[in-house]
């Protein structure tokens, strides 16, 4: 497992999704896939901490796939080493009325992680150039000029909102935030498998929707969308990674190993020096508190 390189992951040309593996190239043995987890899981937590005193860098990491993919899974056991204080995970689902009074972008910016901190984004503003795309009729909700009917959004409708998705990122990157996207890349038997143990194993019934099978019907839909959607913003200073997603410890595995090693990149952050004149007088800092 010391030879997974970020490179092999990252999306730096086009790709075709149909051709990328959901299962990892390397096998191991759970125990220490989850002790190793475990170990990057501290080794993150310590970068953040490096972070909140650095104060220059915040972190955006966004997280999509379909159903069942092991989003939720993913966040709980890799970042369980952190400070509760730094990290905060968001989850979109439907605009609310509010948000619908704004553009579409609006809530995305509400939510971005302070200097110092990571915020996840479970679902992400890609949404709003995947499931919109697959349902057109949602765009309707948005109240645009111009758009009356799904007959009025043409294509250059859907590049502009990605140019808008691109202008965004780079504009917060800009700014300060490591910008880091993951496509959990699931087979269609997985989820099918999935999908049964919830309605199978009672303790999971509750996450289970009508719902899932009807967006079930629109698999290669969503697929095109979403290859179109990496490739057409994955860039540099904002890159996408597809994990394979079949093996769950695996996928998780993955996914810290890149982002450690994304981050230590970021050679630069570390904890500021204390002022000279602070550290000349330590000494009689701690004599001072010792008296009391």
């Amino acid at each position: 497992m010391d030879t997974i390189r970020p490179e092999d992951y990252r999306v730096s040309q086009p790709i075709t999704l149909s051709q990328k593996s959901t299962l990892p190239h390397f096998t191991a043995d759970e125990d220490a896939i989850e002790q190793e987890l475990t170990e990057l899981s501290e080794k993150i937590a310590k970068i953040q901490e490096k972070m909140y005193a650095y104060n220059k860098y915040s972190v955006l990491i966004c997280l999509q796939g379909m159903d069942t993919s092991g989003k939720d899974s993913l966040i709980r056991e890799v970042f369980k080493e952190f400070n509760v204080r730094g990290v905060v995970v968001h989850s979109f689902k439907t605009p609310n009325s509010t948000e619908l009074e704004h553009d579409y972008l609006w809530r995305h910016y509400l939510a971005l992680p302070e200097k110092g901190k990571f915020a996840i984004f479970n679902r992400t503003h890609y949404e709003n150039v995947l499931v919109t795309r697959v349902h057109p009729e949602y765009i309707l909700g948005e109240n645009l000029p111009g758009i009356d009917s799904v007959q009025d959004i043409k294509p250059s409708f859907w590049e502009n909102r990605f140019e808008q998705i691109r202008n965004f990122e780079k504009h917060i990157v800009q700014n300060g935030t490591i910008v880091l996207k993951f496509f959990l890349h699931l087979s269609k038997e997985e989820q099918r498998q999935r999908l049964l143990r919830r309605l199978e194993e009672e303790k999971h019934n509750w996450k289970f929707s009508p719902g899932d099978l009807k967006e079930r019907e629109h698999w290669n839909t969503y697929q095109k969308y979403y290859e179109e959607a990496i490739n057409k913003s994955s860039v540099e200073n904002a890159p996408w990674f597809v994990i394979p997603a079949d093996d769950k410890s695996a996928s998780r595995y993955l996914f810290a190993k890149i982002l450690h090693q994304e981050l230590k990149k970021y050679t630069e952050i570390d904890e500021p020096e204390l002022d000279d004149k602070v550290k000349a007088n330590i000494a009689s800092y701690k004599e001072q508190l010792e008296k009391e």
